[in-house]
């Protein structure tokens, strides 16, 4: 099966159009030059480039500003790590010779280059190492011809280059994700290898895991201590993504002669026979993909009696799984996309103080045979059980039919759903 690959200008406008249509505007040309902070706000002077200066107040400032954050630097939290020695080429042009509509993978002693195929504005994307003794101060055409040849015994012939650029790799996370009313997220917080393309959607679960947090201690759903479980979530979560990344790199560039040969005749023979088989391309898809990704020890996770579950407990993303309602299909994530917290009554024999929790600002569901069927054995449900889902699709709390429990914890999270 083929997949296109869209350029970062291209994912950048798709999400610029969606923020666009919802009337949020994007403002571009506009640098940050100071930043403060009191017990009750942060204050930021912004320089726009055709001349003005603004000064802004907020409650809270993100900083998703990148590996170079401004917002990090003015707010003084370091960022622990360091640099590759390797210098890599990556490259926007067409090519011959190359299967359009699949992504390429050439391996060598000497590394690896990637060929992924692109809808716009050429048909491929071009990335590869460069020798370290032969860095190059800029990149032409000819330097990546030469790399393709290297890599590829001279099968692949590039031409018509769109863009083309040298750059370094580095390994770094924030010492810490807040200070005070100062956030920082994505590449902000951590930048690695591209390997094992986590970079991007690690930034988007920052993002969205302190999103709807912010919310609800501005509109006072929820107490300002919740902000404090978004660094206990998503630090760890950066930190992982580091070490797989760091190694998978190091594997990739390794010059050590017993790797350079694992490098060159066995990945080559193991990895496309790990994609066949039906655990490997699963194993492969939830690492890829952060589906596997969840917050067992987070303050916000917890299980209430009766509620413990090895597959599908507090902290864990709630699967999808089909429903069946007045005769239209539907799934779980359908059911739950709605905004605020959902609680899955899920099973028969509830007492008759659910309709407390009905009476709440929670959205009530109920899941019951035949029409949950699926649904309840994928959240292996065995029993009456309560499970809460978070504004983010992840489970906070689940526990059995005595609703004690999470009354307690509605009550600590969210004192105004009472």
């Amino acid at each position: 099966m083929s997949h296109e690959f869209l350029s970062q200008a291209h994912t950048e406008q798709i999400l610029t159009d969606h923020l666009h249509a919802r009337g949020v505007e994007v403002e571009r040309g506009v640098e940050l030059t100071e930043l403060s902070q009191d017990a009750a706000s942060v204050k930021a002077t912004l320089r726009h480039h055709d001349g003005p200066v603004e000064h802004v107040q907020a409650p809270y400032v993100v900083g998703c500003d990148g590996g170079r954050s401004t917002v990090r630097e003015l707010a003084g939290i370091a960022f622990e790590g360091s640099s590759y020695p390797q210098t890599f080429v990556l490259a926007d042009t067409d090519a011959d010779g190359l299967d359009p509509g699949t992504a390429h993978v050439f391996v060598s002693p000497d590394g690896m280059l990637f060929f992924f195929p692109l809808v716009s504005p050429a048909a491929w994307r071009v990335l590869a190492m460069r020798p370290l003794s032969d860095p190059g101060a800029s990149v032409t055409l000819a330097d990546v011809q030469i790399l393709a040849d290297r890599y590829t015994n001279g099968v692949v012939r590039l031409r018509d280059p769109v863009w083309m650029t040298n750059f370094r790799l580095h390994h770094r996370a924030a010492a810490r994700y807040r200070a005070a009313r100062i956030f920082l997220a994505g590449d902000a917080a951590h930048i690695h290898s591209p390997a094992g393309a986590q970079g991007m959607n690690t930034g988007i679960q920052d993002a969205v895991n302190l999103a709807w947090k912010l919310a609800h201690t501005l509109t006072g759903d929820s107490p300002e201590s919740i902000l404090d479980t978004y660094a206990a979530e998503r630090a760890p979560i950066g930190r992982t993504v580091l070490r797989m990344s760091d190694r998978a790199f190091t594997i990739a560039t390794s010059t050590n002669p017993v790797v350079r040969i694992a490098r060159a005749r066995v990945a080559p023979t193991l990895l496309p026979v790990a994609a066949k088989i039906a655990g490997g391309r699963g194993a492969i898809f939830r690492t890829v993909s952060q589906l596997n990704i969840g917050y067992p020890r987070s303050p916000l996770s917890a299980t209430g009696p009766a509620g413990s579950s090895r597959r599908v407990g507090a902290g864990d993303r709630l699967p999808d799984a089909p429903l069946a309602a007045d005769g239209a299909a539907r799934t779980l994530h359908e059911l739950t996309a709605g905004p605020g917290w959902h609680l899955l009554l899920c099973g028969s024999g509830w007492p008759v103080d659910a309709e407390l929790a009905r009476a709440s600002r929670l959205r009530v569901h109920r899941l019951d045979h035949p029409t949950a069927t699926t649904a309840l054995v994928r959240l292996r449900v065995g029993g009456p059980t309560a499970i809460l889902v978070r504004p983010d699709g992840y489970i906070g709390y689940r526990g059995g039919a005595d609703l004690l429990a999470l009354r307690a914890y509605v009550g600590r999270w969210l004192p105004r759903h009472q």
